[in-house]
């Protein structure tokens, strides 16, 4: 019998249809620590979708029909997040500020920046790695889910409603450790997947977990001086951020099999 919270999992993170019993708050209270799986199983999804495009066009369209492929299956969730942090934290002077910019529906000039550098870089990063996409796409969607977790323990909700303050005031004792360490075993997962499949690049997945740990630290260093906290906005601004560290080392020691 799947978990109730690895149902909450999946349909808190994915527009993936799921049978079952109806998702609960108590459910969600424990869905936090299979965000590195689900993270993990999106990216393979998504990269193998991206291997299937590279046989059939050119890199730049195969990139650009995988990022929207990603963005369908997930329904922009964390990346409509991040647009609404980008004009929240460009636009606002003081917290009450940003929180209530955030709250707008409508995509201000800092949001359509940030929206616009965040996809530009998933695709460009696609047509670098080509078909070996897949790994290092695994492991960034895994470590950018798994900031959840630590960054909803370190840091107070700037709202007394909502989700990410109902959830990290709930939080079950050891979920940050759980967590992590879900997301380690993934990671070695991903590596021996990567030398069954005689990948060239797999151990360069081991600079993964590094990446994740300084870009959530820097993340909610500078959340903790800017606003003295987190939201659900934030939250999926740091799983953007450290998504893309992930992939950045990564690409920074790729060569390319055609070199």
């Amino acid at each position: 019998m799947i978990p109730s919270s690895l149902l909450a999992a999946i349909r808190f993170l994915t527009r993936l249809p799921v049978p079952g019993p109806d998702t609960t708050a108590e459910d969600l209270k424990f869905a936090v620590v299979w965000f590195p799986l689900i993270g993990a199983l999106l990216g393979l999804l998504v990269g193998g979708f991206h291997a299937l495009c590279v046989g059939w066009w050119p890199a730049w369209i195969a990139a650009v029909l995988t990022v929207g492929f990603g963005l369908m299956v997930t329904g922009g969730f964390h990346e409509d997040a991040a647009t609404d942090a980008a004009d929240g934290l460009g636009g606002g002077w003081t917290t009450d500020d940003v929180q209530r910019i955030m709250k707008d529906s409508r995509i201000g000039a800092y949001g359509a920046m940030g929206l616009w550098c965040l996809l530009t870089f998933r695709a460009a990063a696609l047509v670098a790695l080509g078909s070996a996409a897949w790994l290092p796409l695994a492991a960034a969607w895994c470590w950018g889910r798994w900031s959840a977790a630590p960054l909803l323990r370190g840091l107070p909700a700037l709202s007394s409603t909502g989700l990410s303050r109902d959830i990290g005031a709930d939080l079950p004792t050891g979920a940050v450790r759980i967590t992590t360490v879900r997301a380690l075993l993934i990671t070695g997962v991903l590596l021996v997947l990567g030398m069954m499949t005689q990948d060239s690049t797999p151990w360069r997945l081991l600079l993964a977990p590094g990446a994740a740990l300084v870009a959530c630290v820097l993340w909610w260093a500078y959340l903790a001086k800017r606003v003295g906290g987190q939201s659900g906005d934030l939250l999926g601004a740091g799983n953007q951020l450290v998504e893309c560290a992930v992939l950045l080392v990564f690409l920074a020691t790729f060569v390319p099999a055609t070199k």
